[in-house]
């Protein structure tokens, strides 16, 4: 199996995810997407897969740095554009094997994903 976790290595969250798949010796690659964007089909694929509300990460200093007209009437469209130009409103982290993806971290959430991979 080849895991690959997308990210920013100075999040908290990122931090605890790779600790937790070390103890539990999952084998994952890393993805720092400030320092190479994330694929443009890759992100549309998850855009489409879970919906921008999941992917969009509105709780961030940089969602909330926006202008109101940027935070308002969005959709898939509007998210991509969004994150391709602000890659840290990309929620994180997000596990991807190529066929299944997980948004987020969660031990159980975790767990059950790769037991299903």
């Amino acid at each position: 199996m080849s895991l690959t976790m997308y990210g920013i290595n100075n999040c908290d969250t990122i931090k605890k995810a790779k600790k937790y798949m070390d103890t539990q010796e999952v084998a994952f690659e890393f993805y720092d997407y400030k320092k190479e964007p994330v694929p443009q089909e890759l992100l549309k694929g998850w855009l489409n897969e879970f919906g921008w509300e999941v992917v969009l990460n509105k709780r961030g200093t940089t969602f909330r740095g926006l202008d109101k007209a940027d935070k308002t009437d969005i959709d898939n469209e509007k998210a991509f554009d969004l994150l391709v130009a602000n890659p840290s409103m990309i929620k994180r982290p997000i596990f991807s094997n190529g066929e299944k993806s997980l948004v987020g971290f969660q031990y159980s959430s975790f767990n059950a994903f790769v037991k299903s991979l």
